[in-house]
Parts: structure tokens; sequence; C-alpha cells
């Protein structure tokens, strides 16, 4: 289309974009995006809580908040035999509309801005049929063979009775979930922050 008063075409309307928290899961790339991760820092200290999935690997005070701490390898069954889960670990705090969990992960977390066009729907075969709904957001393919991202929708990331099961997440459990004030773009710069 060319510009009315000028005859030029008109320039091209900016591309949306997608900025995600990227971190690794066994040897792939997993991607959340960054309005639903409220902060990244090193692991706290975790207390294991009895009668919890394996997954679960207990709670953890974040910053006055007591939150589950969920290791994502262990809940996909992503971590090749004989790895031991770090000694040191980066915990992402993420948020749902119902409930605040921290994903555990082995390697700093990075941030990374792609295209919305590069997120393709994630093919049936690869949802986990046993989940009430999807939680794979999509499969972003990285420019000039970068690699790709599994893009995951961190709402439907648990099932309503692993919501419900979450140690610590009373709010939940009273039918109350907890309103979080909205994260900042820079918050995954704490992630080099003790």
């Amino acid at each position: 289309m060319a510009d009315s008063a000028t005859g030029r075409p008109a320039p091209a309307a900016p591309e949306a974009v997608v900025q995600l928290i990227v971190f690794c899961l066994g040897d792939e790339d997993y991607g959340i995006r960054i309005e639903q991760v409220k902060e990244v820092t090193i692991t706290p200290e975790v207390v294991r809580m009895p009668k919890t999935p394996p997954f679960i690997k207990g709670i953890a005070n974040l910053r006055g908040d007591i939150i589950a701490i969920v290791d994502l390898e262990e809940r996909f069954q992503l971590r090749p035999a004989g790895r031991p889960v770090p000694e040191l670990s980066y915990t992402l705090a993420v948020e749902a509309p119902d409930y605040t969990l921290g994903l555990m992960v082995r390697e700093v977390p990075r941030p990374v801005t792609i295209p919305v066009s590069l997120i393709e729907p994630a093919p049936e075969f690869v949802q986990d049929s046993g989940q009430r709904e999807k939680y794979l957001e999509g499969i972003a393919k990285l420019p000039d063979g970068q690699g790709i991202i599994i893009v995951l929708n961190m709402p439907k990331l648990l099932t309503p009775s692993e919501i419900m099961r979450l140690p610590g997440n009373t709010a939940v459990a009273a039918g109350k979930a907890p309103k979080i004030s909205a994260p900042t773009p820079d918050a995954p710069a704490d992630a080099r922050k003790p």
C-alpha cells in the first residue's frame, strides 16, 4: 500500500515479538513467556513435604512467600539416566491465575526475543494425553538453524488435581487465588544475584 501523501510504499508494520525465558530440561531448550515469570533466582533451601508427588521437591521461602518447588525434568521424565540434580540450581518463580510455584532448572535461564510467527502449534502427538488441557503452547523454530524452543503454557502446566496438592498453597485450597503484582521486563537479571 502506498503512502497517500508521498506516493511511496508505506513502511511495513513491525512484526509482533514475544519474549521468552529459556532454560534447559534434559538436553532440550524450553521457554515460558516472560510475563508469566515473576523472578529468577538461585534455588533457596527446599523443605521436603510428605505425601507429595516426586516431582514436587518441597516448599521454599522465596522473599516471604512460601511456594512449592517443582522439578520439571522429573515431571516430564527428561533427566538422562545417571545425571544427578546439581547442587546449585536455579528457580523460576512463575505465576498462573490460580497459583504461584517455583520451577527448578539446572542452568541459568536466559531471555530470548523472537517473532511470534516463529512459534508453531505443537503437534497433537507430543502432548500428554493424560493432561486435561494442553500445556505446550507451541514449538519455536529459531532462524538460521539455531535450534528449537519448546514453549510451555504455564497456566496449563499442572492438572487441577496437582494444583490442589501443591504444598503451601492454602489460598488455592481455600478457593482464594493469590494475587501477585505483574513482573517487570528485567526480572531475569535477578538470575545472577544470590
